[in-house]
This record gives C-alpha cells, structure tokens and sequence, in this order.
C-alpha cells in the first residue's frame, strides 16, 4: 500500500461512513496473497487523488449487505446534485446489494474493478466486515508521513453478509462456530503517525460478544506481517459518533464530542442516519466550497434547526386505524424516483415493523432514479396490485411523477384507495403531477415541491413541511422525507414510537 504525498488542506471527512482525501494524497493498495487463503491474487494498484485542475470530482461509494441504506443513498444523491462523478461498488461478487431493511441497491460496478481509478473522496457506509474484506485484498508496502485514512461505524454493523470469505474468517475466531456480529458495533481508525507507523483502533461495542474479536485478531496477525509494524490505538481529533459508542471514543485518543457534524482540522465526523443530509452538504462545501453547498442544500428544502423535533400540520384530524398487524403500505418507484424520497419513506416505516411493498411501475423490477441510483422493486406494480393496502404512499422526482400519472393501474389504485377512505399520500412533484391532475386533492389541503406549488388549486398550507388533512398526507421534497416517514409512523402507531424512531436514527435529540 503506498501513500504518496502530504495532507495540506482538509481532507478526512467521516459521518461514520466517509473518507476525504486531499488533492495532493495518492494511495496505491498492491494485493499479494489473501490472509484466510494461499490463492494469489493478481498485482493491481488502487490510487486516490485529486486533479487540481479539473472541476469534476470523482468518488466512490462502496456498498455491501448491511449498508445503511439511508447513509448510502443520501451521500450519493447530494454529491452528484453537485456535480460530482460518483461511481457506486459493491465490495462483494455480484453488483446487487441488499442493504438494511431489505432495500436493494444494484451497484455501478464491483470494487475489484474500480483498483486503477483515482478518486476525490471515498465514503463507506458500510458495515465494519465489509472494510475487512478490503483490506484482505490489501497489502500496505510503503507509508509516508501525514496521510490518514478513518472509518467509523454505526449502529448498522451486523453480520448481513454471505460472502464466504467473511465468514471463514468467522468461522477461523471460533474454531467452526457460527457466531452473531449482529449487535457489534466496532469504530475503527487506520491513522498514520508522524514516524510513518500504522495505528489501527478498534472499540468493541458489544460486550456480549464471546469471541472477544477473535476473528479480527486473526486477521492482524497476518497483516502484521507486512513490512510496517502495526499498533493497536485509536486516533482522532475531536470527533463524534452514534451516542452508543461515545465511551468507546472517549477511551481512544479521540476528543468526544456531541455535535451533529464535528469539523476539526482534516476531520469531519457524523453521527447517525438523520445526521447524513447535513454531513453530505458538508463533503460538498469541502469538495466544491461554501457557494455550492448552499447551491445545493437549498433544493433540498432542509430543516433550519437540525435536530428539533419535527411538527405537522393536520387538519380534519380522524384515525388511521386498521385491523391488519403489521399494516401493509405500497410504496410505487420508476424510473425518474427521487431516490432519497423512496429509501427514507421505505427505511423508516420498515423500522416501525410496516410490511412495505415496494413495486415498480416499469416492465421491469430494476429502475433507475432521478441521481442515477439503481434500486430494485420487490415486484411489479401488476403483482402488487393484486394485495390491499392500508396506505399508498408516492415518491417524488420529476420523472418518477410523470410515470405514476401515466400508468392507469396506479391511478387505478389510488382512486379505490381515495374512493374506500383509506389513506393516501404523496410528496415532492407528485402531489402536484398525480394527485392534483387526478382529481385525488379535490377538497383537500396539501402541500409540494416549492415549485410546483403553483399547480395545486388550493394553495393556502404550501409552507409547511407536512400537511396531514383526514386520510391525506402530503410534503415538500428530500429535505422533508424523514419527517413525512415519521408523520406516517405517528398516525399509524401514535406519537410515542415516531420519536422512538426519531431519536435512534438521530434525526431528533
């Protein structure tokens, strides 16, 4: 592994899931034998650098089973609203990934053929294992001075994964016992000193856990046989995480801190879910600067007091009740979906145990969104219309609205559901492109995307961020879509288990 040049700016972010490079770091990752296997693997490089002179930064998003798919998606959505050229890999063998809560992503490309690109920035919101499996195929020859490389995970660490590589070094830390990872959490930190010597910290989150890391300390034994000597320490400035592992970063050499994003010198750290919106706008002021964050987070339509709790608007207030347990609620994508929308409606009614149904309007269970992220529906939209459901609920992007305006099963769908008095809803463009034109706002108070407000004939609740009238719910844009998850969760299961959900993911202190 070689690291080539100097840190001279800021240039490690980390939300828990991120890495920054400066424009002047170069890295070369030179894979010579794997420590579970005697099988070589061929010589490649893996380089991290930035072209001063270019406008377009490219990055790359790793992602695994496990991943944390808000973290991963939202990261990718804001950092190519600016313009950056991002390239999703699945760290495993095949490109689809089914991430936490049973979101499937389908990846750009595998890492293993992403070793010869340069990169801007690196961002991992994946779970610890996954970073395990970089570094078998890793091999550090040469470090210089001043160069950090971090990764940080939250709570999100569990063992999704079949890769058989993992698990045979599972299997290796207990001699041939099948062991849960799924309450370890580990916050680890490659950090290069001053002397040029390697620090690798790890804080084990799980005291529960008997193997005590065995696989882990397996795994250093073999890299401790590179040519560097490696130290166990944990080094960070100030820096913050996921409130369950403060005492662990504490311990370290770390400065804890309970800020949402915490800026120090070349760090930047985050500390959950609904803390990603805000840290990506600040990989973006980091990579382009001040004018373009706000270019971007504007859009968005961001809360102007991150961490409040989140309030609605709700008029001709009834009960959403129903006899079904769990509720089931469909959710439609297509292609042209605000991603962010569709992930953070999914994710979150999934961690209220709702069975979500997500279907595709198109031919296909594979569409692409409006930021070019590949999600899979778990079926056709003619399959799901087969199922009732006690709540429909729309995405918004331009694109995908103009898709469910056009497809006659979904409108089909709704007029039934609007028609029985069960709930419905919708945000971004569609209210305004399918509700409005459909006749399904009749009568109703309801709110859209800043400009496309101009097209709901009953304009008088457009500012606030959620409108919740009798059966309807509606909201504004990304910037809105964990409140419109968490209105739902708050009219399905009442206040109480909405900030339950708030407060774990972070999104409310």
């Amino acid at each position: 592994m070689r690291i080539l040049g100097h840190v001279a700016s800021p240039s490690f972010l980390s939300n828990g899931t991120a890495l920054l490079f400066s424009p002047s770091l170069s890295l070369t990752f030179t894979p010579r034998y794997s420590p579970l296997s005697t099988v070589p693997f061929r010589r490649r490089s893996f380089s991290i650098a930035a072209e001063m002179a270019s406008p377009v930064k490219k990055v790359l998003v790793p992602i695994a089973n496990g991943t944390e798919p808000m973290e991963a998606v939202i990261t990718i959505d804001v950092l190519r609203r600016a313009g950056a050229d991002v390239t999703v890999a699945s760290v495993g063998k095949e490109l689809r990934v089914e991430a936490a809560h049973g979101v499937k992503i389908i990846a750009d490309a595998l890492v293993s053929s992403c070793v010869d690109n340069v990169f801007d920035l690196i961002a991992l919101p994946v779970p610890f294992f996954a970073f395990l499996l970089l570094l078998l195929n890793l091999r550090m020859d040469c470090i210089t001075d001043h160069a950090t490389i971090a990764l940080c995970v939250g709570p999100n660490f569990r063992r999704h994964s079949r890769c058989c590589k993992f698990e045979r070094l599972q299997r290796a830390g207990n001699h041939g016992q099948e062991t849960s990872f799924r309450r370890t959490a580990i916050c680890c930190s490659l950090c290069l000193s001053r002397s040029g010597t390697w620090f690798m910290g790890f804080a084990e989150g799980a005291k529960s856990n008997p193997l005590k890391l065995k696989a882990i300390a397996s795994l250093l034994r073999n890299i401790r046989n590179y040519r560097k000597c490696l130290w166990i320490s944990l080094v960070l400035d100030q820096a913050t995480c996921y409130p369950s592992f403060m005492q662990e970063l504490q311990q370290s050499s770390a400065i804890a801190v309970e800020s949402r994003v915490q800026k120090d010198g070349i760090t930047v750290t985050s500390r959950g879910p609904g803390t990603t919106m805000e840290f990506s706008v600040a990989l973006v002021e980091q990579l382009y600067g001040k004018e373009k964050a706000n270019e971007v987070s504007g859009p968005l339509v961001m809360r102007p007091n991150h961490g409040d709790e989140y309030t609605i608007k709700e008029l001709n207030s009834i009960p959403w009740t129903t006899e079904d347990n769990p509720p089931q609620v469909l959710v439609p994508i297509a292609n042209g979906s605000e991603e962010m929308e569709a992930v953070m409606i999914i994710d979150i009614l999934r961690r209220a145990k709702v069975n979500v149904v997500v279907a595709s309007v198109e031919e296909k269970l594979e569409i692409l969104a409006s930021r070019k992220v590949k999600l899979e529906a778990d079926m056709l939209l003619d399959d799901a219309a087969k199922l009732s459901y006690h709540l429909i609920v729309l995405p918004g992007g331009l694109g995908g609205a103009q898709a469910f305006s056009k497809s006659e099963k979904l409108v089909d769908l709704l007029k039934k559901q609007h028609g029985s008095n069960r709930p419905y809803g919708a945000i971004c463009a569609s209210p305004a492109l399918v509700l409005e034109p459909h006749g399904l706002l009749k009568g109703k108070k309801a709110t859209a995307f800043p400009a496309m407000c101009e097209k709901l004939s009953d304009q008088s609740e457009v500012e606030n961020r959620v409108v919740v009238d009798g059966n309807l719910i509606t909201s504004r844009g990304p910037g809105t879509s964990m409140e419109f998850g968490l209105a739902i969760v708050e009219k399905i299961f009442g206040r109480d288990k909405a900030m339950e959900i708030a407060k774990a993911m972070l999104f409310t202190v």
